[in-house]
Parts: structure tokens; sequence; C-alpha cells
């Protein structure tokens, strides 16, 4: 039986062999599939989640509307925290799709479908396979499955924000440096050795590592070329063959196209901004980040192991073993190896040095490893596809099986008594109980829990270790269907529509002259779906006489402006803790715990007199 079964699968192959078509149709549609599932299906069939996406909408839909598209512009602020290439992208949407948010989330999750497509063709071309040429294939693939199957790339894929945007142009950079390296040979000179050649143009794939490189730095700034550089300069001295990448490189060239890409916008903004610009991006962003805390976001040494294990889940369980298995230590066996052999190594310098780089950062945030992701999806791709093709499973896998289901388990369990640990919403009445009650904290744990028994069994029958690959996969896919989108149904539906109804009713009901207020809370989608200047204002901040809140009020009273009103968009509570209570005002709309309401300034400030003395 077993004999019949292994010709069944040797025939298979060589059908699919005699009829390439065939795997090229099978992998364009899994590409198709994966890429549709992944990061375009519903990808604007929910809100603008604050606080950050509706930032760089906003900032966007403003270079639309005043035709600036040089200095970015929030709130009728300068927004300097990124650089323009993602605020570009957003805007072309408007213009080709109308201001939405599928027009806005477009280029996070085209960024991603690219990655994982180039992902795809490179290990399709640079697998080691000792003429197995359905090892190709597999691996190309299992990274592309892996590569858009995991938690940190399904989140920021679907996020209009400059995260997968940067992942993709330095993830794309990095493989085109691969590509230009693996393929590049120096010629000779007539003495029999390598020319020193630093003027000649570079190949095409070198060309393509300038230019993404150069819209990296476009969409986040330094950072952009930094770790590239970093990790093409490690690789290279590991493998020793550092002076003739240089000069392979035709470094000159390349930052001329490098300059010409990215200078131009920058001095551009500079001379737009001055001083304001340079502390603000290159010192607030980028070098405080690096040396400070920066937002109160800092982490203790072990934050990224956390964010790896779970960002990369489910396949981070198999990373160690990916890792180990490469014998990195062995620099002689590498430096021997062919360069289109050294794929696997390169993805492990990617990987480490991005994840040595943010931890000596002091300021540390998840998305900041997400451009490490592509990296370990090829190292734990190259394993699966060796493990597939080898006859026998090595010892290694059988524990990072057993690893696999402890953390599956776990994370089945945390997911059915997550509703027990969330905290309260000032957004939302009550929810910890509308999770309870949605049943998807059930559905997520079970299947986990489904997903932990197929692996227990496989385990137990040696011959089928090397298929624990596919319960993960389609546990993943199931994962993404049935949990993860209708959270993010779900959250929207309790969190951000009740505001969002409430913005698109603002341009309905302002009059004309009259200024938005919003008390209490900070919420930037207001200012996007409303399409108007919002002012923020903290309620503790109206009892300082000399404040910015108190201040603008009396200035109101004081010119009596017309209208004499203002729009406040606030909750019930916020109000009571000024003094005012709802006879005080007209409420206009009410959608879940926020209140639009109307009242005079000369009321309020009085309002707010009485009730603080």
């Amino acid at each position: 039986m077993k004999l019949k079964t292994v010709d069944s699968y040797k025939k298979w192959w060589t059908l699919i062999k005699q009829y390439l078509f065939s795997v090229w149709g099978f992998s364009i549609f899994w590409l198709l599939l994966i890429g549709w599932v992944a990061f375009l299906w519903n990808l604007g069939s929910t809100g603008l989640v604050d606080e950050t996406e509706p930032l760089f909408a906003e900032a966007a839909r403003q270079m639309t509307l005043t035709g600036d598209w040089v200095t970015p512009y929030f709130n009728g602020e300068t927004r300097f925290d990124k650089p323009p290439l993602i605020y570009w992208l957003m805007a072309i949407g408007y213009l080709l799709f109308g201001v939405n948010e599928w027009a806005v989330r477009l280029p996070s999750a085209l960024a991603a479908f690219a990655l994982m497509v180039f992902c795809f063709f490179s290990l399709r071309q640079f697998t080691q396979t000792s003429k197995n040429w359905r090892k190709k294939w597999l691996s190309g693939w299992l990274v592309a499955a892996i590569a858009a199957f995991n938690l940190a790339t399904i989140i920021w894929a679907r996020q209009g924000v400059s995260d997968m945007l940067l992942s993709g142009c330095m993830g794309g950079a990095l493989l085109s440096f691969f590509w230009g390296y693996a393929q590049e040979k120096t010629p000779l000179s007539k003495g029999g050795k390598r020319g020193k050649n630093y003027l000649g143009f570079p190949n095409r794939w070198y060309l393509g590592f300038y230019i993404l490189t150069a819209l990296a730095v476009l969409t986040k700034g330094p950072v952009g070329i930094v770790l590239p550089g970093l990790i093409i300069l490690s690789f290279s001295f590991y493998v020793g063959k550092f002076w003739q990448v240089l000069q392979e490189m035709k470094i000159l060239w390349g930052l001329l196209i490098f300059s010409l890409i990215t200078i131009p916008w920058y001095v551009l903004v500079i001379l737009a901004n001055g001083r304001a610009y340079i502390d603000s991006f290159f010192g607030y962003h980028n070098v405080e980040r690096f040396t400070s805390v920066v937002n109160g976001h800092g982490a203790p040494w072990y934050f990224y192991f956390f964010v790896i294990l779970l960002g990369f889940f489910p396949w981070s369980i198999y990373l160690p073993l990916a890792i180990t298995r490469l014998r990195f230590w062995r620099r002689s066996f590498w430096q021997k190896q062919p360069r289109s052999n050294q794929l696997n190594l390169f993805a492990f310098f990617w990987f480490s040095t991005i994840f040595i780089f943010f931890n000596i950062a002091v300021t540390k945030l998840p998305s900041y490893l997400l451009p490490l992701m592509p990296a370990a999806a090829i190292m734990v791709a190259n394993l699966w596809s060796d493990e597939i093709t080898n006859n026998q499973p090595k010892p290694g896998l059988f524990f990072s099986g057993i690893a696999n289901i402890f953390l599956l388990v776990i994370i089945g369990i945390g997911l059915i008594l997550s509703p027990n640990f969330i905290g309260s919403d000032p957004a939302v009445d009550n929810l910890p109980e509308l999770v309870k009650n949605s049943g998807l904290a059930w559905r997520g744990g079970i299947i986990w829990f489904i997903t932990a028994l197929i692996i227990i069994w496989l385990l137990l029958q040696k011959k089928q270790w090397k298929l624990l690959v596919f319960p993960n996969l389609v546990g993943f896919f199931l994962f993404l269907i049935f949990l993860i989108h209708p959270t993010l149904f779900l959250l929207d539906t309790v969190r951000q529509l009740p505001l969002r109804e409430l913005s698109l009713t603002i341009p309905q009901v302002q009059k004309s002259g009259e200024e938005l207020l919003m008390i209490g809370f900070k919420k930037p989608s207001v200012v996007f779906y409303s399409q108007r200047p919002v002012i923020f204002f903290k309620v503790q901040n109206f009892f300082d006489d000399n404040g910015k809140e108190s201040v603008y009020l009396k200035n109101l009273v004081e010119n009596k402006t017309i209208p004499d009103t203002i729009l406040i968009l606030s909750r019930p509570k916020d109000m009571i803790r000024l003094g005012v209570s709802e006879q005080n005002y007209q409420i206009l709309a009410q959608k879940g715990r926020y209140q639009l309401m109307r009242i005079s300034p000369v009321n309020l400030l009085s309002l707010i007199f009485k009730h603080s003395h």
C-alpha cells in the first residue's frame, strides 16, 4: 500500500513536469488566492481605526485638496512624522477610487502582496535542490503562504499606515540585492584578476535595490537605507566578498540613482519649513526614538522575543530549528558555497540584523520588527521544503512539533478566557460582555484545539512529521476567516461606527463659521470623516484660567463671533465634569457614548466658572 502511494506521488509530479503550464497555473492561482484572502478581502469594509490610521488618511486627503504635495498637514498643522511616499500613494488612490478606506489601505495591501510574490520567485529560483525540481516549487508555494499568513503581516497589511510599505520596499530591495549578488560574475582582467571597476552601470537587480531602497527612505526616513546597508555589510563580510560586492554594485552609480530619487523632496520640504522640519523629523522621530523612550513606548529587553513569538504565529515555534539547521557558525562552509545557495544565510543576516538593531533602540514598538518577517518566512519555508522532500524527518522536528502543540493550546485557552481579561473601554458599553456573547472567543479556541489534536496525531505517525506544516496553514486560514475578520467587524461596529456616523452628521448641521470642539478625548478619525477642522481639548485644562482652553473660550466671548454658538463632540460624563448638564445644551445627534451638541460659548464659560468655584 505504501509503495503504491509513493508511486502515485511520483507519477503526479511527473505529469506536472510534463505540463509545466499546469505548475505555473497552480502557482498563479495559489498566489492570487493567498493574496486576496490575506490582504484584499474586506479591505475597505470597516472604518479607519483611531489613533494612527486617520492621521495618514487625512494628511493624504489634504494633499489632494491643497495641491501641496511637499508638506503633509493634519488638521491645519504640519505632520512631519513620516516622509511623503505613503501620502502620495494614498492621494493617488483617492484620485482613482475616491476618498474611502479602500484607497487608504490599498498601498499597504499591494506592498504586502508584491513582497509575497517576490519571496515566491526568490525561493523558486534559489532553493538548493540537488536536481530535485519539485523542491523549488514547493519552497515557493510554502514561502508565499508563510509570508502572508502570520499575524504581524495580516495586521499591518490591512492598515493605512507606513509600516507595511516600508517592509515591502525594504524586503524588495534586499531580495533584489540577492538576485544581483547571485547572478553577478565580475569579469576577469587580462592578468586573470578581478577588475576594480566602480564606474560601470549596475546590473538590473542592483539597480532595483537602489530604487527600492530610495523608496524605503521616502517611506520612513534614514532607517530605509541604514538597515539594508547593515545587512549587506555584515553578510558580505561574513562570506568574504565585501570588496567584490562593492565593485559589482557600482556604488557611485548607485549613490547617484539613490540621491536623484530621495534628495529632491527632502530639499523642498526643508526649504518650505526650515528648522522646524529638521528638528521634528530627524531630531525627534529618528534620533530620539533610537536613543530615548518616545511617547511612553519603552519595553524590557525580552519584549521583541514575545513580538516574534506572537507576530510570526503560528510559524514562530519552528524558527529556532530553521535557524540552527543553517549552522551559520560554519563560516568556511558558507564561503565555499555558490552564491545562489546562500539565500538562507542571507535571510539569517537579514533577520538577526533587524532584531539586534531594534533591541538596541530605546523606543520599542511591535511594528518595528515587521521588515524581518519575510526573512523568517524564507528560513521556515526552506526548513519545511527540506523536511517534506526528505525520506527521514529530523528529530528536531518532533520536539518543535511538541512545542507547537503547547503554543496552540495556550493560544486556544487564552482566546476562550479573553473576555475575562478585557478591560473597560471608554468608547464602548460592556465590551467584555459583547465579546463573550459574540462567541468569537470560543470559535478561535476551537480552531486551535482541533489543529493541536491533528498535530498530535501526526506526531504519533513518524512518517507524517513532515506534514505538520499543513494543519498550521489550514488552521491559520480558518482563524483568519472565522475569527480575525468577524472580530474586525465587531470592533468597528461597537467602537468606530458611532463616531463615524456622528462625524458624517457634522457637515449637515454645522453653521457657517461655527467651530467644532472635541472635549475629553482625541479621535483623529472625526477630522477625516467630517472633513472639518477639529479643536481637541482636555477637560481638566478648562479649569486653568491661563490655559489655552479657557483663553479660547474667553476670546470667543469677547470677539462675539458669528454664529454665537459652537459645536461640541463629547461624552455626557465629560460634560458633567465641566459642570454642564444636558439642559444646558442642544443635542443634535447621539450615537453610543458620544453626543454632538450645540452650545453658546458664553453659557459654557459661565457654567465652567461656576463649577470650578
